[in-house]
C-alpha cells in the first residue's frame, strides 16, 4: 500500500484563470472526499497569486459546503493576469520566472502541504507542470469552458457554457423570424470553435464561424441568399470569438500587457455589419460573454465536477502527482500534465462535428 494512502494529508486547492460553472463543485468534492480520510484541506485564495508573499489562505472543512454543488464562481477566487501568467499574446508559452517558482515551494513547504489540486485551463495548468518540476506535488483538475484541453473528452464548465449558447440561440431565432433579420451570436472560443460548433449545431444556426475554419463573407451572403430563395427571410449566424475571415487577423479589443492574453472579441459586430452592406438584410450581433461563465453548472456539469473532484484526492492517495483528472472512453483517468497542454484541442475540420453540421445544410463560411 503506498504510503500516501496512510498518512494524514493536508491539501491546498487553487483556483486559476477564468472562473468556470463548477468551480465550487470540484472544491466541494475535494474536501469532503479528503475530510473522509480525515485529511485536512485548505484554499488558496487569488489564484496561484495567494502562494506568494503575503500568503493569502483560508481553512475549507464541511461547514463552507452547504451550497457549492450548484453555486457559480469560485469561492477561493481566481485571477488569469500577474506574475503566474504562462500564455500571452495570442497564446505564447512564457516560463514562470525561477525566483517566483522558488518562492512558492518555499512557502508550499512552511504551510506544511503534501499536494496541490490546481483546478484550471491550459494556461493554469501550464503552470501546475512548472509548479510540479520545482517539486510541488500537483494534481491538475481541467477546466474550460472552451473545452480545449487535450487529454480529455470534455473539461467541466463547457456543457453549461454551450447550454447558455443555445439559450440564447433560441431567443434570437424567435426575435430574428419576427423582423426577417440576420441575427449574429458571438461566443467565447478563442482557438477552438467548440462552443460556436456544438451549440449552433442544437440551437439550429444556419452559419457557424469557428476559429479553425476561416470564413469569407461571399459564402456567408451565399447562405443567406439561398434561404431567402427557400422563403426563409431569417438567419441565424453563431461566431466563436477566434473566428477570423480568410488570411485575416484576429478581431481585438483593448490594450494589450504583457501579463495576460490579447483580448479577443468584435467579431460579431463585424460581421453583422458586412452582411447588412452586402445583403441589405437588417443584421443585429449580441455578445453573451460572461453570460457563458458565470451562473450555476448544469446537472451534466455538476456530476462530472464531483467525478473529477473525488479522483483527484484518490490520485493523491496513491502519490499520482505531475497528472491530470480526465473524461475519457474508460471513464476518470489520470493522464500526464505534459500531454494536457502539450496542444490546445482543436475542433476537427473533417471530424463528425463539421460533417454533421454539412450534411444539415449548414454554412461555415468557407464555400
Amino acid at each position: 500500500m503506498n504510503s500516501n494512502q496512510t498518512k494524514n494529508q493536508r491539501i491546498a486547492i487553487v483556483t486559476g484563470g477564468g472562473d468556470a460553472p463548477g468551480l465550487n463543485a470540484v472544491i466541494r468534492a475535494v474536501v469532503k472526499a479528503a475530510n473522509r480520510r480525515g485529511w485536512e484541506c485548505i484554499g488558496v485564495l487569488g489564484g496561484f497569486e495567494g502562494l506568494l508573499d503575503p500568503v493569502q489562505t483560508c481553512p475549507l472543512d464541511q461547514r463552507q459546503l452547504g451550497s457549492l454543488l450548484y453555486r457559480g464562481g469560485t469561492i477561493l477566487g481566481t485571477t488569469n493576469r500577474g506574475r503566474f501568467a504562462a500564455k500571452t499574446g495570442t497564446g505564447d508559452l512564457r516560463r514562470v520566472p525561477v525566483e517566483i517558482l522558488k518562492e512558492t515551494k518555499r512557502n508550499f513547504d512552511q504551510l506544511r502541504l503534501d499536494a496541490l489540486v490546481a483546478i484550471g485551463g491550459d494556461g493554469s495548468l501550464t503552470i501546475a507542470q512548472q509548479l510540479y518540476e520545482t517539486g510541488i506535488p500537483v494534481v491538475g483538475v481541467p477546466k474550460t469552458i472552451d473545452n480545449d484541453l487535450e487529454a480529455t473528452l470534455m473539461t467541466f464548465g463547457f456543457e453549461t457554457a454551450m447550454t447558455v449558447a443555445v439559450e440564447a440561440l433560441d431567443r434570437l431565432t424567435s426575435t430574428a423570424e419576427s423582423h426577417n433579420r440576420v441575427m449574429v451570436l458571438e461566443v467565447m472560443g478563442r482557438y477552438a470553435g467548440w462552443i460556436a460548433g456544438y451549440a449552433g449545431l442544437a440551437g439550429g444556426a444556419d452559419v457557424i464561424l469557428i476559429p479553425e475554419i476561416e470564413f469569407n463573407y461571399e459564402a456567408i451572403c451565399k447562405k443567406i441568399q439561398q434561404r431567402e430563395d427557400e422563403g426563409k427571410h431569417f438567419t441565424i449566424v453563431i461566431a466563436a470569438e477566434g473566428a477570423r475571415e480568410k488570411s485575416g487577423a484576429y478581431v481585438t479589443t483593448g490594450v494589450q500587457t504583457d501579463d495576460r492574453e490579447v483580448h479577443l472579441g468584435g467579431i460579431g459586430h463585424l460581421v453583422a455589419e458586412e452582411i447588412q452592406m452586402r445583403t441589405a438584410k437588417e443584421s443585429r450581433a449580441v455578445v453573451l460573454g460572461h453570460l457563458q461563465r458565470g451562473g450555476p453548472p448544469t446537472a451534466w456539469d455538476r456530476l462530472l465536477c464531483t467525478r473529477y473532484g473525488v479522483f483527484a484526492v484518490e490520485m493523491i492517495a496513491h502519490g499520482n502527482f505531475g497528472a491530470m483528472v480526465a473524461l475519457t472512453s474508460h471513464g476518470i483517468e489520470p493522464v500526464r500534465l505534459t500531454d494536457a497542454t502539450a496542444r490546445i484541442r482543436l475542433v476537427p475540420v473533417d471530424g463528425e462535428l463539421v460533417r454533421v453540421a454539412r450534411a444539415l445544410g449548414v454554412s461555415f463560411g468557407d464555400a
